[in-house]
């Protein structure tokens, strides 16, 4: 096992009306509250009434930010930063999902510098602080109210980059498992297939001794396993959506990446597929990860593909450990397709026509080469896309 530093300074507030605890977490940072959000969901649903209801109540000042985009894009940041600089804003509070948590961050980092925070993102210009940073989540997925990273982008320039930072990490996240009841079934397939990925990322790895955190790991993507095909068949099932959503910061919160040297790979082509296409995060690794699967199988890497059979799919281990292993990739694409996830590119009108700047672009800022389970380079990149179409 490999050293290591673990810090999760953020509170969770976890459960049934745990939004009452909203006021109190508030006024430790201030009086002043930038509230973001998307698509308007969130007042139907009536999140915001009860949100907004407290802050009014406790004479706590609030602008908002709606619209905020699925794979956010940096003008909503631009607009944000903005709007906190002109009314001395002190906190950010991100009522949705990752888009609007990774949104809030960039924001709550843009504050604090002059330029545009685009700069921040492309890494021409360092994160130096941030705005404090509360979460009300509705949406399991991509873990961002329990980590210091986010991921915005670009449209213009058909970029997806990712900015972290340690003063990123959201101060407080109430994570109610009713807000995510109203949530569209394929987003919460999506959400799913995003917290297996975050935990595959770190569990493909090879002769690292991290046995506990692949214990771990095996853990989140069973109760994914278990409980994915509920949450997505009963909206209200509240046993289904509470583990879901403890599952989805525990996947990348680094606890399972801990001690282990894991360079992502399927993230980094995935992003690309949102960045031309806009093609929904989990839907897009959904489709590639099965397929990258497949691709990096060999002797050297088998024994972590039956570890994973066995450990996590019940296969027999007596079976040969090639068997093993393709059937354990099976039962992952057979679980995706369980949940309404698309198999394929061609199912989500995506064909050959951008395939190879996609390729190139997965690598470009990586020093030509994605991943480290087993290094990928533009024409395995390439393979890879045209096996998944």
């Amino acid at each position: 096992m490999l050293n290591f530093n673990y810090s999760i300074p953020t509170k969770i507030f976890f459960g049934k009306g745990q939004v009452d605890v909203l006021e109190e977490q508030i006024k430790d940072y201030g009086t002043k509250v930038l509230l973001t959000y998307g698509g308007g969901s969130i007042k139907k649903n009536g999140i915001y009434d009860r949100v907004t209801d407290i802050l009014n109540q406790n004479n706590i000042e609030f602008y908002e930010l709606s619209g905020i985009e699925p794979n956010p894009d940096i003008k909503s940041v631009r607009e944000g930063v903005k709007i906190c600089k002109d009314n001395n804003v002190d906190l950010i509070l991100a009522i949705g999902g990752g888009s609007t948590i990774d949104c809030s961050k960039a924001i709550a980092a843009g504050y604090y510098y002059d330029g545009d925070p685009w700069d921040l993102v492309s890494k021409k210009a360092p994160v130096t602080n941030a705005l404090p940073l509360g979460v009300v989540l509705t949406m399991s997925a991509t873990g961002s109210e329990m980590n210091s990273g986010a991921v915005i982008s670009n449209r213009e320039t058909k970029q997806k980059l990712h900015i972290m930072h340690s003063n990123l990490m959201p101060k407080f996240s109430i994570l109610d498992p009713t807000y995510t009841f109203t949530l569209p079934k394929e987003q919460t397939a999506a959400g799913i297939a995003d917290i297996m990925s975050h935990t595959f990322e770190s569990y493909f790895t090879l002769n690292d001794g991290a046995y506990l955190q692949d214990r771990f790991a095996e853990a989140i993507l069973k109760t994914c396993i278990k409980y994915g095909k509920i949450a997505y068949d009963e909206a209200e099932n509240y046993e289904a959506k509470a583990n879901i959503m403890w599952a989805a910061p525990n996947a990348i919160n680094g606890l399972v990446l801990c001690g282990k040297n894991a360079i992502w790979s399927v993230h980094g082509i995935a992003q690309e597929l949102t960045a031309y296409y806009g093609l929904t995060h989990g839907v897009a690794l959904a489709i590639l990860t099965p397929v990258w699967m497949e691709y990096v199988l060999d002797d050297e890497r088998v024994d972590k593909f039956a570890e994973y059979g066995v450990n996590v799919w019940g296969i027999d281990p007596n079976k040969d450990k090639y068997e093993i292993a393709k059937e354990a990739i099976e039962k992952t694409s057979e679980f995706f397709t369980s949940i309404g996830l698309p198999k394929s590119l061609r199912e989500v009108g995506i064909g050959e026509e951008n395939l190879e700047k996609m390729a190139q672009a997965a690598i470009d800022d990586k020093g030509g080469v994605i991943g480290n389970f087993k290094p990928l380079y533009y024409d395995d990149v390439l393979e890879i896309l045209r096996r998944a179409l």
